[in-house]
């Protein structure tokens, strides 16, 4: 079987329960699951929950393996259980549930146009927000442009599988947040350093990671580095030179 150079998602879901009443003492859990891609058509996931009990810690470990429907179907089924294992152990005047959500999505950026460039780029969803921490290495010194695209293919040579800037409002090309319009793709610019490695952090409430909105879902598109810097003008994609690194947005 051949090995797969791929780095996968990574979901975190935290949950933590408080007590109001009767002296209890405060319950979190946390459930890791890291999902990896076995061959074409089956995954295995990785599943951590830790369980936090004033200073007790405990974990347990479980393995899921099977198609991708079937693990996310049982992930869902283990994820209902540990969230409300407590409603039948104490009634809703013993406690307040909050569930809070996080997502993660990490993976990795494969070199294209002949270049060296590769790195890292990790999403992260909270309380109505998308992040994004992206590392890339391989790069000539100086500015560069960063962007998410259409299509999570980056089968070409030249990355153009992956199509044009994501833009699922039809505005024009521009710098994110400018009146005249800009594109959910358009993330901007960062600088590479003399030893050829470049960093940038983003965050905005238009974007989400699995959602019904397919104006804001990121999931299904790709993210492009480009050779170039992105002149923030020129239509429609700022003329920011060759794709040379591109990875699909891919849960």
């Amino acid at each position: 079987m051949r090995k797969l150079n791929l780095l996968f998602p990574v979901l975190l879901i935290f949950c933590s329960i408080g007590c109001e009443s009767f002296g209890k003492k405060e319950t979190h859990k946390e459930i890791s699951i890291e999902k990896k891609k076995i061959n074409d058509t089956l995954v295995k996931a990785t599943v951590t929950t830790t369980f936090k009990t004033g200073n007790e810690v405990s974990e347990e470990v479980q393995i899921i393996q099977g198609t991708p429907g079937e693990v996310n179907t049982q992930l869902e089924l283990y994820k209902t259980k540990i969230l409300h294992e407590n409603d039948n152990k104490s009634s809703d005047n013993d406690h307040k549930k909050e569930v809070k959500e996080v997502k993660k999505l990490k993976f990795a950026l494969n070199p294209k146009s002949g270049s060296n460039t590769s790195g890292t780029v990790l999403f992260t969803e909270e309380d109505g927000k998308v992040s994004l921490e992206a590392h890339i290495n391989g790069l000539s010194p100086g500015i560069h442009a960063i962007h998410v695209h259409e299509k999570a293919d980056c089968s070409s040579d030249d990355g153009k599988s992956a199509g044009g800037h994501w833009n699922p409002t039809f505005e024009l090309h521009g710098a994110w947040g400018n009146e005249n319009g800009f594109h959910r793709g358009d993330i901007g610019n960062f600088t590479a350093d003399e030893t050829g490695h470049g960093m940038i952090t983003f965050s905005t409430d238009l974007w989400c990671l699995g959602c019904d909105d397919d104006t804001k879902n990121l999931l299904g598109k790709a993210i492009i580095v480009h050779q170039g810097e992105d002149d923030l003008t020129s239509q429609p994609s700022g003329a920011a030179g060759a794709r040379v690194s591109c990875s699909g947005i891919i849960q």
